[in-house]
């Protein structure tokens, strides 16, 4: 993956495919080789180009441990859609979804359509602590046990129709439980980004069209914060995907890569 000077930082990225550009932003602490697993595969065979980043705070793009905002990561994501070509497609999940949104709000000129997997546009109560109890956590230098963690990230992240499949749950621990629950100083300042003010009477101004997509067992970002940001986004539409958590890209791959396609392609 080539790294470039880009808004003021080392960008990691890596690009695939012949066609219309799409950039894939993946959410907190996750590198864009993610996508990988289904979504670009499907996206380079349906004829677009594709393009997927490390965002600031995952190496090899630089950490910016000293702070982050989400400005700077809709800046990054901007200078990366110039660098190829000026207008892309974008797709974010997450943290993600919220530089997606605000890409299409800032600079409407760079984005062709957006898409917004398990988003919201406000805080909500649960999340909040979620996120304060993650941020104490690694502040207080406590690592969670990697079973417990494990468990813990399966039961937040998955749906339960996958936590019913005895095959797949335990390949799905196996994963958890070999990332731990150690994070960077990167990821770190990442998990900043998760405090934000109530954006969604901004979004009324966005004029790119937009697809939101809600997991219907999404513990982390409910559904129903997904259909905020898509009432809100005129003229958006907004689609639910059954069994998923908020891994439902992972989960249910080939819904959420036919309701990409046939937007994209629409």
């Amino acid at each position: 993956m080539p790294v470039v000077a880009l808004n003021g930082i080392n960008l990691s990225y890596h690009v695939e495919g012949e066609g219309d550009l799409v950039v894939m932003v993946m959410g907190t602490g996750s590198p864009g080789r993610v996508w990988h697993a289904h979504q670009a595969p499907a996206l380079r065979e349906a004829g677009f180009r594709v393009a997927t980043l490390d965002n600031r705070g995952i190496p090899p793009t630089d950490e910016c441990a000293s702070g982050m905002t989400i400005e700077d990561l809709v800046g990054d994501v901007a200078a990366l859609v110039e660098s190829l070509g000026g207008r892309a497609h974008v797709v974010g999940t997450s943290m993600g979804a919220r530089v997606t949104q605000e890409l299409a709000l800032a600079r409407p000129d760079l984005v062709s359509k957006a898409v917004m997997l398990a988003t919201a546009g406000r805080n909500d109560a649960v999340q909040s602590a979620l996120s304060h109890g993650e941020r104490a956590l690694h502040d207080q230098g406590i690592t969670l046990p990697a079973r417990y963690y494990a468990a813990v990230n399966a039961v937040l992240n998955l749906s339960p129709a996958t936590l019913r499949d005895p095959v797949g749950v335990r390949d799905w621990l196996d994963v958890f439980e070999f990332t731990g629950s150690a994070v960077g100083k990167g990821v770190r300042a990442q998990l900043e980004l998760n405090d934000f003010d109530d954006r969604l009477d901004a979004y009324r101004a966005i004029t790119v069209p937009c697809l939101v997509v809600g997991f219907a067992d999404d513990r982390v970002l409910p559904a129903h914060l997904a259909r905020e940001v898509a009432d809100a986004i005129p003229g958006a539409r907004y689609e639910e995907v059954a069994d998923a958590g908020h891994f439902g890209f992972l989960e249910q791959p080939e819904a959420v890569n036919r309701l990409l396609v046939d937007f994209l392609t629409g």
